[in-house]
């Protein structure tokens, strides 16, 4: 077996950091309909980036669950900026 062909075969094993910015989404969403933890949206985005490159670099396996945490952290941030703006617009027509 070649180095080429040992560089092009996918690792067996997940990143665990895309395995934890799933999680941290997964918490992040549950936490924003319970108790408003949208933040956390914003380290499961960080790690999703992160995730990415390493799986890019080191060939482990994992793309699709930090694309996941991707798509709820951007979705969540999405919908917390859009949830704000409402407000913020709501309550300053209320007070004038």
């Amino acid at each position: 077996m070649g180095l080429p062909e040992l560089h092009t075969r996918q690792s067996t094993r997940y990143n665990r950091l895309a395995v934890a910015s799933l999680a941290l989404a997964a918490l992040a969403a549950v936490g924003t309909v319970v108790a408003g933890m949208a933040i956390l949206a914003v380290f499961a985005v960080g790690a999703g980036h992160v995730s990415l490159n390493q799986i890019r670099l080191r060939h482990e396996r994992g793309r699709a669950l930090a694309l996941t945490a991707l798509v709820i952290g951007y979705g969540l941030a999405s919908l917390v900026l859009a949830s704000t703006v409402y407000f913020a617009t709501v309550f300053s027509v209320q007070q004038q």
